[in-house]
């Protein structure tokens, strides 16, 4: 008689199980417990394929910018930025439970790593100067991350007249896609800024 049949494991299939928890449950339910009787397992067999739970962040992580689409041919840079910010705002909200713990964390992706690396060097290419490739990048980050963790807060719904101050009605009366509206005016501002800066930037080396 053969042995019994016992779920394969690979590496791959315990980070996809690992961010289909997350997705589902939430970031608490992240546990190598909870992976393995996802996939089948006890829980000390995922240890021959990762470390620790911040490995599976980090994995986990990789999958998520696996959706991101940063080009480097797209002309010209600020298309570039445009295009990866939105496809990075996408990949955040399809996985918004995962956000907190990509936020509080540094970076050990190698996934996300090799993004940097790449959008780094469309910047120096466009003529931006080494000591501002790292704060253009961050910038754009911090917008995408803020208002990727504002996706599914209320809208105050529970405030009464008595509660609020006067002057608030662009607040009060916002529409149900102000969200959009205020991430479409950030990216805007910041895209514009960072033309004018470069140009500033150029002229001055030039000029």
């Amino acid at each position: 008689m053969g042995r019994p049949s016992r779920p394969l494991l690979t590496r791959d299939g315990i980070m996809r199980a690992a961010l289909a928890l997350v997705d589902e449950e939430g970031a608490a339910a992240l546990s190598t417990t909870r992976i393995a009787a996802r996939l089948g397992v006890k829980g000390p067999s995922l240890y021959n394929y990762v470390s620790s739970r911040d490995e599976i962040i980090a994995g986990v992580s990789d999958l998520i910018v696996a959706e991101m689409d940063l080009d480097p041919t797209v002309q010209p840079w600020t298309a570039a930025l445009d295009a990866w910010a939105r496809s990075y705002r996408a990949a955040l909200t399809r996985h918004p439970n995962m956000v907190p713990l990509l936020a509080s964390r540094p970076t050990r992706s190698l996934a996300a790593l090799q993004a940097y690396a790449c959008a780094f060097t469309m910047l120096r290419q466009a003529g931006w100067p080494e000591d501002h490739v790292l704060p253009v990048v961050q910038s754009l980050e911090y917008l995408l991350i803020g208002s990727a963790l504002h996706l599914d807060h209320p809208h105050g719904t529970a405030w009464t007249d008595e509660t609020l101050p006067p002057g608030l009605e662009p607040l009060r009366s916002a529409p149900p896609d102000f969200r959009e509206q205020a991430f479409e005016t950030g990216l805007a501002a910041l895209l514009s800024s960072f033309r004018q800066t470069l140009h500033d930037l150029q002229t001055g080396e030039t000029g």
